[in-house]
Protein backbone atom coordinates (compact mmCIF):
# COMPACT_ATOMS: atom_id res chain seq x y z
CA UNK A 1 0.00 0.00 0.00
CA UNK A 2 1.14 3.75 -0.80
CA UNK A 3 1.83 5.84 1.93
CA UNK A 4 -0.83 8.82 2.69
CA UNK A 5 -0.54 12.31 1.51
CA UNK A 6 -2.42 12.36 5.31
CA UNK A 7 -3.79 10.93 7.60
CA UNK A 8 -6.28 11.69 10.23
CA UNK A 9 -7.72 10.04 13.31
CA UNK A 10 -10.51 11.48 15.33
CA UNK A 11 -11.28 9.32 18.47
CA UNK A 12 -13.05 10.83 21.77
CA UNK A 13 -10.52 9.64 24.40
CA UNK A 14 -12.96 9.33 27.10
CA UNK A 15 -11.12 11.73 29.64
CA UNK A 16 -8.25 9.11 29.70
CA UNK A 17 -10.36 6.35 31.39
CA UNK A 18 -11.61 2.86 30.14
CA UNK A 19 -15.49 2.51 29.90
CA UNK A 20 -16.89 2.30 33.08
CA UNK A 21 -14.50 4.65 34.22
CA UNK A 22 -12.33 1.74 35.72
CA UNK A 23 -8.86 2.05 34.63
CA UNK A 24 -6.95 5.18 33.94
CA UNK A 25 -4.83 4.24 30.98
CA UNK A 26 -4.08 7.60 29.15
CA UNK A 27 -0.03 6.31 28.95
CA UNK A 28 -1.20 3.33 26.73
CA UNK A 29 -3.90 5.43 24.62
CA UNK A 30 -0.89 7.98 24.09
CA UNK A 31 0.86 4.65 22.61
CA UNK A 32 -1.87 3.49 20.71
CA UNK A 33 -2.03 6.54 18.90
CA UNK A 34 1.48 6.96 18.02
CA UNK A 35 1.24 3.30 16.55
CA UNK A 36 -1.66 4.67 14.50
CA UNK A 37 1.62 7.35 12.84
CA UNK A 38 -1.59 10.20 12.01
CA UNK A 39 -0.47 13.32 10.96
CA UNK A 40 -3.27 15.03 12.53
CA UNK A 41 -5.11 13.71 15.68
CA UNK A 42 -8.78 15.48 16.30
CA UNK A 43 -9.40 14.43 20.32
CA UNK A 44 -12.65 14.75 22.18
CA UNK A 45 -13.06 14.85 26.19
CA UNK A 46 -9.41 15.49 26.29
CA UNK A 47 -8.73 16.29 30.22
CA UNK A 48 -7.04 20.02 30.47
CA UNK A 49 -7.26 19.93 34.48
CA UNK A 50 -8.73 17.75 37.29
CA UNK A 51 -7.37 18.46 41.02
CA UNK A 52 -8.96 15.92 42.52
CA UNK A 53 -8.20 12.62 39.46
CA UNK A 54 -4.90 13.89 39.61
CA UNK A 55 -4.44 13.17 43.33
CA UNK A 56 -6.10 9.97 43.47
CA UNK A 57 -4.14 8.60 39.90
CA UNK A 58 -0.44 7.61 40.56
CA UNK A 59 -0.18 7.78 36.78
CA UNK A 60 -1.62 10.94 36.18
CA UNK A 61 0.52 13.47 33.82
CA UNK A 62 1.55 16.34 35.54
CA UNK A 63 1.19 18.48 32.00
CA UNK A 64 -2.25 19.20 30.30
CA UNK A 65 -3.51 15.62 28.56
CA UNK A 66 -3.50 17.29 25.02
CA UNK A 67 0.36 18.55 25.63
CA UNK A 68 1.35 14.56 27.54
CA UNK A 69 -0.45 13.46 24.11
CA UNK A 70 1.36 15.25 22.16
CA UNK A 71 4.93 15.30 23.41
CA UNK A 72 7.55 14.30 20.99
CA UNK A 73 5.79 13.51 18.19
CA UNK A 74 3.02 15.73 17.48
CA UNK A 75 4.76 19.20 17.45
CA UNK A 76 1.55 21.40 17.37
CA UNK A 77 -1.40 21.16 19.20
CA UNK A 78 -3.98 23.26 20.33
CA UNK A 79 -6.77 22.54 22.93
CA UNK A 80 -9.72 24.45 23.90
CA UNK A 81 -12.31 23.60 26.86
CA UNK A 82 -15.26 22.58 26.59
CA UNK A 83 -16.84 21.91 29.68
CA UNK A 84 -16.15 23.57 33.14
CA UNK A 85 -16.66 22.64 36.34
CA UNK A 86 -14.88 23.78 39.85
CA UNK A 87 -12.53 20.73 40.13
CA UNK A 88 -10.88 21.35 36.24
CA UNK A 89 -12.27 21.39 32.82
CA UNK A 90 -11.96 19.00 29.35
CA UNK A 91 -12.57 20.05 25.77
CA UNK A 92 -11.62 19.01 22.42
CA UNK A 93 -7.75 19.15 21.09
CA UNK A 94 -5.98 19.16 18.01
CA UNK A 95 -2.93 17.58 17.27
CA UNK A 96 -0.20 18.09 14.13
CA UNK A 97 2.58 16.96 12.67
CA UNK A 98 2.40 20.22 10.28
CA UNK A 99 2.52 23.72 11.75
CA UNK A 100 -1.05 24.95 12.90
CA UNK A 101 -1.05 28.52 11.58
CA UNK A 102 -4.68 30.11 13.30
CA UNK A 103 -6.80 27.75 15.69
CA UNK A 104 -10.28 29.57 17.37
CA UNK A 105 -12.50 27.91 19.68
CA UNK A 106 -16.50 28.81 19.42
CA UNK A 107 -18.91 27.82 21.59
CA UNK A 108 -21.97 26.59 20.38
CA UNK A 109 -23.68 26.19 23.82
CA UNK A 110 -26.75 27.34 25.10
CA UNK A 111 -25.30 27.18 28.65
CA UNK A 112 -22.69 29.39 30.01
CA UNK A 113 -21.41 26.56 32.47
CA UNK A 114 -21.57 23.34 30.69
CA UNK A 115 -20.65 24.56 26.83
CA UNK A 116 -20.27 22.62 23.74
CA UNK A 117 -18.40 23.89 21.08
CA UNK A 118 -15.84 23.73 18.38
CA UNK A 119 -11.95 23.67 17.52
CA UNK A 120 -11.77 25.09 14.48
CA UNK A 121 -7.48 25.03 13.14
CA UNK A 122 -5.96 25.96 9.83
CA UNK A 123 -2.85 23.55 9.13
CA UNK A 124 -0.21 24.20 6.66
CA UNK A 125 0.73 21.69 4.18
CA UNK A 126 3.66 21.36 2.13
CA UNK A 127 2.62 21.87 -1.66
CA UNK A 128 -1.20 21.95 -1.16
CA UNK A 129 -3.17 24.82 0.62
CA UNK A 130 -3.78 25.05 4.14
CA UNK A 131 -6.48 22.62 5.73
CA UNK A 132 -9.10 23.51 7.53
CA UNK A 133 -9.89 20.90 10.58
CA UNK A 134 -12.82 21.07 12.61
CA UNK A 135 -12.98 18.97 15.89
CA UNK A 136 -16.49 18.89 17.18
CA UNK A 137 -18.50 16.89 20.27
CA UNK A 138 -22.08 17.74 19.69
CA UNK A 139 -24.69 17.06 22.66
CA UNK A 140 -27.08 14.32 23.92
CA UNK A 141 -30.31 16.39 23.35
CA UNK A 142 -31.65 16.17 19.74
CA UNK A 143 -32.65 20.35 20.08
CA UNK A 144 -29.92 21.60 21.47
CA UNK A 145 -27.50 19.00 18.85
CA UNK A 146 -29.70 20.82 15.63
CA UNK A 147 -29.03 23.89 17.01
CA UNK A 148 -25.20 23.22 17.05
CA UNK A 149 -25.01 22.13 13.75
CA UNK A 150 -26.52 24.90 12.76
CA UNK A 151 -24.00 27.09 14.38
CA UNK A 152 -21.36 25.12 12.51
CA UNK A 153 -22.89 25.62 9.16
CA UNK A 154 -23.41 29.39 9.43
CA UNK A 155 -19.67 29.53 10.55
CA UNK A 156 -18.29 27.64 7.64
CA UNK A 157 -20.24 29.72 5.16
CA UNK A 158 -18.97 32.86 6.83
CA UNK A 159 -14.82 31.75 7.60
CA UNK A 160 -13.94 28.94 5.87
CA UNK A 161 -12.89 29.54 2.01
CA UNK A 162 -15.27 27.53 -0.25
CA UNK A 163 -12.26 26.53 -2.36
CA UNK A 164 -10.40 25.65 1.06
CA UNK A 165 -9.98 22.04 1.70
CA UNK A 166 -12.06 21.04 4.86
CA UNK A 167 -12.12 18.20 7.43
CA UNK A 168 -14.88 17.84 10.25
CA UNK A 169 -14.46 15.39 12.07
CA UNK A 170 -15.35 13.88 16.10
CA UNK A 171 -17.98 12.97 18.28
CA UNK A 172 -21.74 13.83 16.53
CA UNK A 173 -23.79 12.34 19.23
CA UNK A 174 -25.53 11.88 15.88
CA UNK A 175 -27.12 8.11 15.47
CA UNK A 176 -30.38 9.47 13.91
CA UNK A 177 -28.08 11.11 11.01
CA UNK A 178 -29.50 14.52 11.11
CA UNK A 179 -26.28 16.23 9.93
CA UNK A 180 -26.67 14.63 6.28
CA UNK A 181 -29.21 16.93 5.28
CA UNK A 182 -27.18 20.30 6.31
CA UNK A 183 -23.90 19.08 5.39
CA UNK A 184 -24.45 17.71 2.25
CA UNK A 185 -27.46 20.39 1.22
CA UNK A 186 -25.55 23.34 2.32
CA UNK A 187 -21.94 22.74 2.34
CA UNK A 188 -20.86 20.22 -0.33
CA UNK A 189 -19.39 17.82 2.82
CA UNK A 190 -19.37 13.62 2.23
CA UNK A 191 -18.47 11.52 4.87
CA UNK A 192 -15.25 9.88 4.70
CA UNK A 193 -16.47 6.07 5.35
CA UNK A 194 -19.92 6.59 3.73
CA UNK A 195 -17.56 7.38 0.73
CA UNK A 196 -15.49 4.08 0.56
CA UNK A 197 -17.72 1.83 2.50
CA UNK A 198 -21.41 2.71 1.63
CA UNK A 199 -22.28 2.54 5.46
CA UNK A 200 -21.38 4.58 8.28
CA UNK A 201 -18.92 3.26 10.86
CA UNK A 202 -20.17 1.57 14.24
CA UNK A 203 -18.08 3.08 16.92
CA UNK A 204 -19.73 2.85 20.34
CA UNK A 205 -19.92 1.37 22.63
CA UNK A 206 -16.54 0.31 21.93
CA UNK A 207 -17.08 -3.22 23.44
CA UNK A 208 -20.06 -3.90 21.04
CA UNK A 209 -20.04 -1.04 18.63
CA UNK A 210 -23.80 -0.63 17.25
CA UNK A 211 -24.43 3.23 16.76
CA UNK A 212 -22.93 5.30 14.22
CA UNK A 213 -21.19 8.62 16.71
CA UNK A 214 -18.14 9.17 15.35
CA UNK A 215 -17.76 10.74 11.56
CA UNK A 216 -14.98 12.93 9.28
CA UNK A 217 -16.79 14.89 6.61
CA UNK A 218 -14.83 16.81 4.09
CA UNK A 219 -14.50 18.52 0.86
CA UNK A 220 -11.77 19.38 -1.46
CA UNK A 221 -9.94 16.28 -0.02
CA UNK A 222 -9.92 12.99 -1.51
CA UNK A 223 -10.25 10.11 1.65
CA UNK A 224 -8.47 6.44 -0.08
CA UNK A 225 -9.07 4.63 3.35
CA UNK A 226 -11.16 5.02 6.18
CA UNK A 227 -11.19 2.34 9.09
CA UNK A 228 -12.37 1.76 12.49
CA UNK A 229 -10.46 -0.60 14.81
CA UNK A 230 -13.19 -2.33 16.85
CA UNK A 231 -11.08 -5.11 18.62
CA UNK A 232 -7.55 -3.55 19.76
CA UNK A 233 -9.16 -0.32 20.85
CA UNK A 234 -12.02 -2.02 23.04
CA UNK A 235 -10.17 -1.71 26.07
CA UNK A 236 -9.41 1.64 25.85
CA UNK A 237 -12.24 4.55 26.25
CA UNK A 238 -15.93 3.79 25.21
CA UNK A 239 -15.43 4.54 21.58
CA UNK A 240 -13.25 3.49 18.82
CA UNK A 241 -11.28 5.47 16.50
CA UNK A 242 -12.07 6.58 12.74
CA UNK A 243 -8.83 6.56 10.95
CA UNK A 244 -8.64 8.20 7.20
CA UNK A 245 -5.64 8.23 4.86
CA UNK A 246 -6.41 11.30 2.26
CA UNK A 247 -4.99 12.15 -1.01
CA UNK A 248 -4.25 15.98 -1.34
CA UNK A 249 -5.58 17.69 -4.50
CA UNK A 250 -4.05 20.75 -5.45
CA UNK A 251 -5.61 23.95 -6.10
CA UNK A 252 -4.68 27.75 -6.23
CA UNK A 253 -3.84 29.09 -3.14
CA UNK A 254 -7.06 29.78 -0.93
CA UNK A 255 -8.23 33.45 0.04
CA UNK A 256 -7.37 34.47 3.70
CA UNK A 257 -8.26 33.04 6.71
CA UNK A 258 -11.51 34.71 7.94
CA UNK A 259 -10.91 34.28 11.54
Amino acid sequence: MQPADLRIVTYNIHKGFSAGNRRFILPKLRDALIEIDADIVMLQEVQGEHTGLARREPEWPHINHADFLAKDHWPHFAYAKNALYHRGHHGNAILSKHPITHWKNINVSSFSWASRSLLHGVVTLAHSQPLHIICIHFGLIQKKRTQQIQTLCQYIEQCVPQEAPLVIAGDFNDWRLQAEKHFSQHLELKECHHTLHHHYAKTFPAWLPLLKMDRMYYRHIQPTRCENSAHQWRQLSDHTPLITDFELLRYPSSQAVNF
